[in-house]
């Protein structure tokens, strides 16, 4: 049985944490979706395309790696992505207690409306634990 792991988010902009994330992903599971949110409550200094560019860019040479965008609900993307026998995975990245608490609520909520898909909670590398999107765009 085949294992599809999906990792959801904006991306604006990808970070080297997220990079971290996913090449640590690539390494766990055989099929990785990278799924850059479209239609979000955040409000993205980058374009849907523009994100799509730098996730693709930065997974290039990761071979087990796919970007696709998505709008709507995660679960129902994720349930659409893989045949019913393979396993669905949603890979989450937590940095803190903070990060922890909102991942677990949302793992919950997400498994009491889809059963069948895991949550797979990842902790960036030290290097990489206080790098966030908002950061760098407020750098920017």
């Amino acid at each position: 049985m085949a294992t599809t792991a999906v990792f959801p988010g904006t991306f604006d902009p990808p970070t080297l944490g997220h990079h971290d994330l996913l090449e640590r992903s690539a390494r766990l599971f055989g099929r990785v979706v990278v799924a850059v949110a479209a239609g979000h409550h955040k409000k993205t200094m980058f374009t849907l395309d523009e994100r799509l560019a730098m996730v693709r860019q930065a997974t290039a040479r990761l071979r087990n790696v796919e970007v696709q965008p998505f709008d709507g609900l995660m679960n129902e993307f994720v349930l659409g992505l893989a045949p019913k026998r393979d396993h669905k995975v949603v890979v989450r990245g937590v940095r803190g207690a903070v990060d922890f608490d909102y991942e677990v609520q949302l793992a919950g909520m997400n498994r009491e409306r889809h059963a069948a898909i895991e949550t797979v909670l990842l902790m960036p590398s030290v290097a990489f634990q206080f790098l966030s999107s908002s950061r760098v765009r407020e750098i920017s």
